[in-house]
């Protein structure tokens, strides 16, 4: 085999191999892929990501997307305000292994309904307290809506995937524990990575972004 030929050969293996690390035997890619960075706003200023629109689409329409049932819980923070969440754990998204973190959104007086039914509490090191809910109530947060999604891939990312991906940040915070963190405010994104590679996305709407990232200025070593 001359070289020419050779070169030609191990791109198409690559290429072979490439597809298969994407989308894994049994793990087909849908028709629609459903990627990270396929973010679109709709006319509300409702962000929409993997056939998902925050403030529309409930926990009953990401069950039925990704055909798999999600563990529901309760938060409890320390000043006493609620927070119900739905994880999916291991999912395949476009042929993508991912966990998937959704926040419902509950009104804080239904929300304590339901911790005052919850089933089981448990003390988490954070000072939060973490509660099942009561089979009634799981049932009724089925038609919460969906105020905002962490996506947490498998697979480590660096700084060039991010931005050939995502694009240009329109700012980048810096945590002193090295964590930066990428922000898109026009697509309601907050990319959080570490110095190893592993990272999470934050998605909400536009008009709520300040209040998703509120927190970072107040620990913050650099701006760009």
């Amino acid at each position: 085999m001359n070289k020419k030929a050779l070169s030609g050969f191990l791109i198409a293996v690559l290429l072979i191999l490439a597809i298969a690390i994407m989308f894994p035997a049994g793990k087909n890619s849908p028709e629609t892929p459903r990627l990270p960075w396929d973010i679109t706003i709709d006319a509300a200023g409702n962000t929409a990501v993997f056939n998902l629109t925050l403030s529309q689409s409930t926990l009953a329409d990401a069950q039925k997307e990704f055909k798999k049932e999600a563990e529901i819980s309760m938060f409890v923070s320390p000043e006493e305000s609620y927070t119900i969440e739905a994880y999916f754990k291991r999912l395949y998204i476009s042929g993508i292994r991912a966990d998937l973190i959704l926040t419902l959104d509950v009104d804080q007086a239904t929300a304590a309904k339901m911790y005052d039914r919850g089933q089981r509490l448990s003390q988490l090191g954070s000072g939060e307290k973490k509660i099942t809910l009561a089979h009634a109530d799981n049932n009724r947060v089925m038609a919460a809506p969906i105020s905002h999604i962490t996506y947490l891939p498998a697979a480590s990312l660096d700084a060039e995937l991010i931005q050939d991906r995502f694009g240009k940040p329109e700012m980048r915070h810096t945590e002193p524990s090295g964590i930066a963190h990428w922000l898109y405010p026009k697509k309601g994104l907050d990319i959080a990575l570490n110095p190893e590679g592993r990272a999470v996305l934050q998605y909400t709407s536009p008009a709520q972004f300040e209040q998703l990232t509120k927190p970072l200025y107040l620990n913050i070593d650099s701006i760009e």
